[in-house]
């Protein structure tokens, strides 16, 4: 099956190490980062050619830590014509961090990712999707720092409101001023709003499953929100001790990411958030200085 034509969803990519999820987050193992084998970058590429056989570009949501230490990889996804965006710094929980302490991870991200890719950030995504109601102080902080969207809060699980697919962008309110929210996508089961198939979830589900879901957005006209991360399609990075859940969650299905992806390429169209969202475009074109790159164009 060809792409289909009409709506065209979003596609994004946490990118981060292996051993840098939350799942297996322990201080000791925070100390041990510049030890362990990294493959971030091997992976991210493999991602960026599968990209470039399906003729799509997507946006990729990088750590400051990452791109710190492998700023070729940058340079390559801008070339390439990707977007890029903030993944905060040094992948803390937002509800483990202080307000400072969130300020200056957004911020140190922000001027890492802007000065190797020489073009604005736009977007963040916090780590575990981590911005709750425990974090209020959160959004302000990121308009405060020059982010224009957001894309880190997930109402899985919560009671339905409309009864449907939730997706995909609203703008919020807040003390220091307008701020886009891209919310990860939920379909009503039950009276819940359950996760849709992304990251952990899309490797949890057969792909037909996946598909269903795709399409039943595309029937109501909405966009849907895809996320992976690099990790996903590389079942030989090497094994972490951890709780036997976390183990679960993390290493299931590896091996059939990638030929998972694939398909949901030439099954569906994708592009980055700031060439599809038309709010969030619209948004992005009107701050934009004359002579900067708008999120991912190189100047």
């Amino acid at each position: 099956m060809g792409q289909r034509i009409g709506v065209r969803h979003v596609l994004s990519f946490d990118v981060e190490e292996h051993f840098q999820v939350s799942a297996f987050w322990s201080d000791a193992r925070r100390q041990q980062w510049d030890r362990l084998e990294s493959r971030v970058e091997q992976n991210t590429l493999r991602l960026a050619e599968l990209l470039a056989h399906a003729d799509t570009k997507a946006t990729f949501f990088i750590l400051g830590w990452v791109a710190e230490r492998h700023p070729g990889l940058i340079r390559t996804l801008v070339k390439q014509g990707h977007e890029i965006a903030s993944h905060g710094y040094g992948h803390e929980l937002v509800s483990r961090q202080t307000e400072h302490e969130f300020r200056e991870d957004v911020r140190r991200s922000k001027r890492v990712l802007e000065d190797l890719s020489g073009s604005m950030v736009c977007g963040y995504r916090a780590p575990s999707f981590s911005i709750t109601d425990r974090t209020p102080w959160a959004l302000p902080i990121l308009v405060q720092e020059g982010y224009l969207y957001d894309s880190s809060i997930h109402t899985r699980f919560q009671p339905s409101e409309n009864g449907g697919m939730q997706g995909c962008v609203r703008e919020v309110a807040t003390t220091a001023g307008p701020i886009f929210e891209l919310a990860l996508p939920t379909a009503n089961l039950w009276g819940l709003q359950l996760p849709a198939p992304g990251g952990g979830y899309f490797r949890l589900l057969p792909y037909s499953a996946s598909r269903m879901i795709v399409r039943q957005f595309e029937k109501t006209g909405a966009q849907f929100v895809m996320y992976l991360h690099p990790w996903e399609i590389d079942p030989d990075q090497p094994r972490m001790e951890g709780p036997v859940l976390s183990k679960l969650r993390h290493y299931l299905n590896l091996k059939r990411t990638e030929r998972r992806l694939e398909s949901l390429l030439r099954d569906f169209a994708f592009a980055p958030v700031v060439d599809i969202v038309q709010p969030i475009r619209d948004m992005v074109q009107s701050r934009v200085q004359p002579g900067v790159g708008v999120c991912a164009v190189p100047r």
